[in-house]
């Protein structure tokens, strides 16, 4: 596979064309950004972390019935991908209250919810990725309502998939966004699913094993996503300790 032209970069990822016009490789890069872009550093092999823990996410899924737009990992920060439509719509799957529901709504973090919450926003840096609904989705043409339909039908099983497969490991699945977009009349599954992009809690002491770590100072956010990558590969034992 010839790396092509490079398209673009975002916060976490740089894509670029391959020979094969309906694949693109993205490479994973060590940056971390938080609250809206203010807050930035690098976190030495990051992006290593965040490529291995995808693919371990999306092979799992596929296996599990989810379409996604992975094909392989290529190398220790690349992976192959279908070149997708992206839908600018993000979904944030919630189970337990934390992040920006908790100082909206006054939830206390940590508060389980009686039904699990989906929630919408606009994928715009520009905007900050303000929230939206399926009037604004429809209203601005972002996707169709069969489209959302088949979105939202795949972001609970995705959830009703992983619960049970991170509750075996320790880990207890918060939160997460999903990215999806269209290929050869297919929606699938985009972007990554890793700590940058889901809350994970360890399911005994409630450790963060996250990006929160990153956000909220707590230090050791690459030991973290280790931890999260050792406990996936068959680990056993708890989160490593001192990280806060």
């Amino acid at each position: 596979m010839v790396k092509g032209e490079f398209l673009y970069e975002g916060k976490a990822k740089k894509v670029f064309r391959t020979d094969d016009p309906d694949l693109l490789l993205i490479e994973f890069k060590d940056d971390a950004t938080a609250l809206d872009g203010v807050k930035k550093d690098r976190l030495p092999d990051k992006g290593i972390l965040n490529n291995h823990l995808s693919a371990i996410f999306f092979e799992m899924l596929e296996k599990n019935g989810i379409e996604t737009h992975f094909e392989k990992t290529i190398s220790e920060r690349g992976m192959l991908v279908n070149a997708l439509e992206i839908i600018p719509v993000e979904v944030i799957v919630r189970n337990i209250a934390a992040g920006s529901i908790s100082k909206r709504l006054a939830i206390p973090e940590g508060t389980t919810l009686k039904k699990t919450v989906l929630e919408f926003s606009l994928k715009n840096d520009e905007l900050h990725d303000p929230m939206i609904n399926h009037y604004h989705i429809y209203a601005l043409d972002l996707a169709s309502a069969e489209e959302m339909a088949e979105i939202e039908k795949v972001a609970l099983k995705v959830n009703d998939i992983m619960i049970p497969y991170l509750k075996d490991k320790g880990i207890t699945l918060v939160d997460f966004k999903l990215e999806f977009g269209r290929h050869k009349g297919k929606i699938l599954l985009g972007d990554e699913i890793s700590p940058d992009t889901c809350r994970f809690w360890d399911s005994n002491s409630g450790e963060k094993l996250d990006k929160d770590r990153f956000r909220r100072d707590l230090g050791g956010v690459v030991e973290a996503y280790r931890e999260v990558l050792r406990r996936l590969e068959g680990g056993e034992g708890p989160a490593v300790e001192g990280k806060s």
